[in-house]
């Protein structure tokens, strides 16, 4: 049976808001920090970030923080001051939440392939539960639809070129199974996303 969009979707109120996006950075980092206790990558600006961290010996949230900076004014240009404004606030509190939950939070034993599965879906969540509330965890998917609209190349493409280069990069850093089993989160992440994202759905205020 086809789905029947909402003809009266609803926005969503300051609680609710707050509630999203503290669920989102939560699990977004949560996800990250078993990401690299596992030595996995992931894609876009957050495995650009896993990978330079990985080199430099740096954590990931001050290069994750850094490594968003040029992107805001195209945020501002593209989706406007309250939009640019809660992606760096979520930018911000996953950089430091992914620096103070080792602190808290230990793994013993996670088998690769479950632990790259549950980072997907952690993610997915995370990212599902932002969008919604009208924010991103920002990087190349701003620079994306940047690109679409000056250019008409579109987002997806360039998302997915950034990707390759991501985990092409990530041969030369982690062993070959790890990226594999990335790569297997990495799936798991865009079929959330692309299964569940769904704008008829909801409207993010």
């Amino acid at each position: 049976m086809a789905d029947i969009p909402n003809q009266n979707p609803q926005k969503h109120t300051l609680l609710a808001d707050v509630q999203g996006f503290l669920f989102g950075t939560t699990m977004a980092s949560f996800s990250l920090v078993l990401l690299t206790h596992l030595g996995m990558v992931t894609g876009q600006t957050a495995g650009l970030a896993v990978l330079l961290s990985y080199v430099t010996g740096y954590g990931f949230g001050p290069i994750f923080f850094v490594v968003n900076l040029p992107f805001y004014w195209l945020a501002i240009k593209r989706m406007g001051w309250v939009f640019t404004a809660k992606t760096f606030a979520a930018i911000a509190v996953m950089s430091l939440m992914t620096e103070l939950l080792p602190d808290y939070v230990s793994f013993d034993a996670v088998n690769p392939v479950v632990g790259a599965v549950l980072v997907g879906m952690l993610s997915g969540m995370a990212l599902l539960a932002l969008f919604r509330h009208g924010a991103s965890l920002g990087g190349v998917g701003i620079l994306a639809l940047y690109l679409q609209d000056k250019t008409g190349f579109r987002a997806g493409y360039t998302q997915l070129l950034f990707d390759v280069c991501v985990f092409a990069a990530a041969f030369f850093v982690i062993d070959v199974p790890l990226v594999l089993y990335s790569l297997l989160g990495a799936v798991v992440l865009n079929l959330n996303i692309a299964v569940n994202h769904r704008k008829d759905w909801y409207i993010a205020s």
